[in-house]
């Protein structure tokens, strides 16, 4: 009788939910406890972009506050490959680049957006024994945390389109020779696909 009740429940259960839906709602749990990676993105606007906008992607020269010294570029090139999915027209600086000579570059290869990057915030904790060994200071034991900015900005007009701040943290699955960059791939993604209107 144990048996059939179960069994019942189940068919219930998985009559209410899709199996994808619980797995992501597993997902979201994690992530807020603190198991997996999580990160949170905040946009000053909802504006779209159609699929075709040609978008030029830059990263200014700020290097970021704490214990992290990611590459000069690297917010700039995880940004495009998370764009790159969704909007066949993206091009890269190679390098960082003040916002004006930015503006310039992007105008130049003929983009109708610049989206101007900056890493504002990196947080390096030791995740690994060879760390630790390292640095000997059990007080920068934990996971890591990094900020980055954004700014998108119609290169015709120069109007500031959007802005965002994506703030991520690492999970403790994750945490064994993790970096700050790490943490910039998925929310980048995540925001790329926002722009055209997709959820997550």
């Amino acid at each position: 009788m144990k048996m059939i009740s179960l069994i019942a429940a189940f068919l219930v259960l998985g009559g209410c939910m899709k199996v994808s839906d619980m797995a992501e709602g597993t997902r979201e749990q994690l992530r807020d406890v603190g198991i997996l990676d999580h990160s949170h993105t905040q946009r000053s606007a909802s504006w779209r972009l159609q699929p075709d906008s040609s978008i030029y992607i830059a990263q200014g020269h700020f290097v970021p506050p704490g214990n992290a010294y990611p590459r000069p570029n690297v917010v700039a090139e995880e940004a495009f490959k998370g764009f790159v999915e969704y909007f066949p027209l993206v091009r890269r600086a190679p390098d960082p680049a003040g916002l004006d000579e930015a503006l310039n570059q992007a105008t130049a290869a003929g983009a109708h957006y610049l989206l101007y990057t900056r890493f504002a915030a990196a947080d390096d904790r030791i995740g690994s024994f060879d760390e630790l060994n390292d640095q000997r200071a059990v007080d920068r034991l934990g996971v890591d945390t990094s900020v980055i900015q954004l700014m998108l900005i119609e290169t015709g007009s120069h109007y500031l389109v959007d802005t965002a701040r994506i703030r991520s943290r690492g999970g403790l699955l994750n945490i064994y020779d993790a970096t700050p960059q790490v943490l910039l791939g998925p929310p980048l993604r995540d925001y790329a696909r926002s722009l055209i209107g997709l959820s997550r």
